[in-house]
């Protein structure tokens, strides 16, 4: 009978563990009375590795689900290249560049970029994922290619 929370165990840890490239940053207590901090952590895109973003979310340290609210702010930090614009999704939906549970079940942070090629703009979305009934909470933020080497990038369309 002890088998499937070890299963369980194993598994939530494995989602705790998920992000390497994220690293805080900033912690910020509420107050003396709630158990719950303000934590701030700097994440470089993977691919478009001239873009950092920050990310500020609450966390509850004696909860089993941490709050879906968050915020997020990205900017050129780096070079930007035509080469690593070729190498992203350029689909409405975008891609997922970074996650994060934030639950021992089913809720989960995620980033995703999205390019707008009319502005030539880079779109980070976070938002958090609730696996049985969603959640509409989420923050945006841009990165224009304007004085990059990867502005006038134009995608190869079939």
């Amino acid at each position: 009978m002890r088998t499937p929370w070890i299963v369980l165990a194993a598994i939530s840890g494995s989602l705790l563990m998920g992000c390497s490239n994220e690293r805080e940053v900033g912690d910020v207590s509420l107050g003396w009375f709630t158990t719950k901090d303000v934590k701030i952590s700097v994440l470089q895109d993977p691919v478009v590795t001239g873009v950092t973003c920050h990310i500020a979310s609450v966390e509850a340290d004696l909860d089993f689900a941490d709050p879906s609210d968050m915020s997020i702010a990205c900017r050129q930090t780096g070079e930007i290249t035509t080469d690593m614009m070729m190498s992203i999704d350029l689909s409405k939906s975008g891609e997922v560049v970074f996650k994060q549970s934030k639950s021992i079940l089913f809720k989960t942070l995620k980033v995703r970029r999205i390019y707008d090629p009319q502005s030539e703009t880079l779109m980070y979305l976070s938002y958090s994922t609730k696996e049985v009934n969603g959640s509409h909470k989420h923050s945006l933020s841009t990165v224009p290619l304007w004085g990059t080497k990867a502005y006038g990038f134009r995608p190869i369309t079939r």
